[in-house]
């Protein structure tokens, strides 16, 4: 009986301890975890799992490395929230695979994404005609983002600044130049690019707003 109510204890003290790890990590909807939160959120479930199936184990030696695990994890977050190369390398990078209208195949290629997976994912999202769409981008958490062809808009929202760095694959993809950036942005009264935390350029529009956090 004494095992029982030890088991229970543990039980309820590891779930408790858990739910304050994960909050602690930042919300997040479980599509939308990077691989590196899935791999930590599975390992700190493991050792929860392995402390209640083995009560004769020290807690505390599975405390620990949960612990550790939660402080890695939020300072690689912080050091996400600075550098947009440190983003890509561990999320990845959303992919156009569609592109007015245009299935790529060579992104497709790259991501390993068949056309089965492509054309479940715009059933999902009730579109019936492949020509109907004017983009479509798999996000870093593997879901699609569909955009059907409307006469009002043009084009989705690029982003041309992020976290003070210009993205010049962005401005190929608009046939601009950095010189052309630049001299937008000099229009607007603006010399330096290092406070802009995002820039994007959408049917001839910008938007742009400055870095707030010091």
């Amino acid at each position: 009986m004494d095992g029982v109510l030890l088991i229970l204890a543990r039980t309820l003290f590891l779930y408790a301890l858990i739910i304050l790890i994960f909050r602690a990590m930042g919300k997040r909807e479980i599509g939308e975890l990077s691989i590196l939160d899935l791999v930590v959120y599975i390992m700190i479930a493991e050792m929860a799992v392995t402390a209640i199936e083995e009560p004769q184990r020290i807690l505390i030696h599975s405390i620990i490395p949960m612990l550790f695990l939660m402080a890695i994890q939020i300072s690689l977050a912080l050091v996400s929230l600075k550098s947009k190369k440190f983003r890509d390398i561990v999320e990845g990078k959303p992919v156009v695979i569609i592109n007015d209208g245009k299935i790529d195949e060579e992104q497709m290629k790259q991501q390993r994404y068949n056309f089965d997976d492509l054309l479940l994912q715009l059933r999902e999202k009730n579109v019936r005609n492949i020509a109907d769409v004017e983009f479509a981008i798999l996000e870093t958490s593997g879901k699609l983002s569909v955009f059907e062809k409307d006469p009002k808009t043009k084009g989705i929202t690029i982003p041309l600044i992020i976290d003070g760095v210009i993205q010049e694959k962005n401005l190929e993809r608009i046939e601009k130049s950095r010189a052309w950036l630049e001299r937008q942005l000099q229009k607007r009264g603006l010399t330096e690019y290092n406070d802009i935390s995002f820039c994007s350029f959408q049917d001839g529009k910008f938007f742009i707003d400055f870095n707030d956090v010091n």
